[in-house]
């Protein structure tokens, strides 16, 4: 399982450095697909995957998408009304077929996949985007990774023990810390080897930190989901990682936040 998980873990690490690197429209492409398989994994557990309501959001995922692309609508918020009252037809004209709770799941499903995954497309077209976008990953699979190890060595005081007796105080705060620590030594990297003067190191440092610290809630968030409906993961498509939302629940909150700090605070 370890040896199942280690290569699927490197495998991703590689496919992230091809498509972020590349960026532009292979990137908007794979987080649209990343997107539609999240919906799909999230909405299978509400069982709406394969119903109206469920293909009414993969295509207001699409119509999302290819307006960051094409921008042909302003204003994003009417392909979310449109797709919000497409969503009651459905449940009025089909009543009783689904229950509140499916609608309600189906328009949270694009939101909270479809919308939150597209920052990481949205960070990397920033002004020095190509840099920053890697802060996603250091400040949620950074954390996670130095969490899980400061968690091992030195964890006593149960973080959450109900919904994730494994997590720690103390592993949390190593998982910030390691990821300051680790977005400050990628950064004196990046600024030396791409002669980067303008670096300012200091204020990325802190939007990683806050980004940790707010990865853990996207963590447990899709953990608690998953124990609301009393399953493992929320799919099979990386092997010893799970599903897209297994591999991602901490990114889908991170990215959206590395975005707006790095857009309002360090450019």
């Amino acid at each position: 399982m370890f040896i199942t998980r280690l290569i699927s873990g490197i495998i991703l690490v590689a496919l992230a450095l091809l498509f972020i690197c590349t960026g532009g429209d292979v990137l908007l492409a794979v987080m649209l697909v990343l997107s539609l398989i999240g919906m799909f994994e999230l909405y299978r557990i509400f069982k709406i995957e394969k119903s109206i309501s469920g293909f009414l959001g993969y295509a207001a995922c699409i119509a999302y998408y290819l307006n960051l692309r094409f921008a042909f609508c302003q204003d994003v918020l009417v392909i979310m009304l449109a797709f919000l009252i497409g969503l009651l037809a459905v449940y009025v004209f089909a009543y009783p077929k689904f229950h509140a709770n499916q609608i309600m799941a189906s328009f949270f499903g694009l939101f909270y996949v479809g919308v939150m995954l597209s920052f990481l497309y949205q960070t990397r077209q920033l002004h020095m985007g190509q840099y920053i976008v890697w802060l996603i990953f250091l400040c949620s699979w950074g954390c996670d990774t130095c969490a899980y190890c400061v968690g091992v060595l030195f964890g006593k005081h149960k973080m959450s023990p109900i919904l994730s007796p494994k997590k720690s105080i103390e592993g949390a705060v190593g998982g910030v810390v390691g990821a300051m620590l680790l977005t400050g030594l990628y950064c004196v990297i990046i600024s030396n080897v791409f002669k980067i003067e303008s670096f300012n190191i200091l204020p990325l440092v802190i939007i990683s930190g806050i980004g940790a610290l707010i990865s853990m809630v996207g963590d447990l968030a899709a953990s608690a989901i998953k124990r609301n409906f009393e399953i493992k993961d929320y799919g099979k498509l990386i092997p010893g990682h799970g599903g897209v939302l297994d591999r991602f629940d901490s990114i889908i909150i991170t990215a959206p936040l590395v975005y707006f700090l790095a857009y309002y605070i360090y450019l």
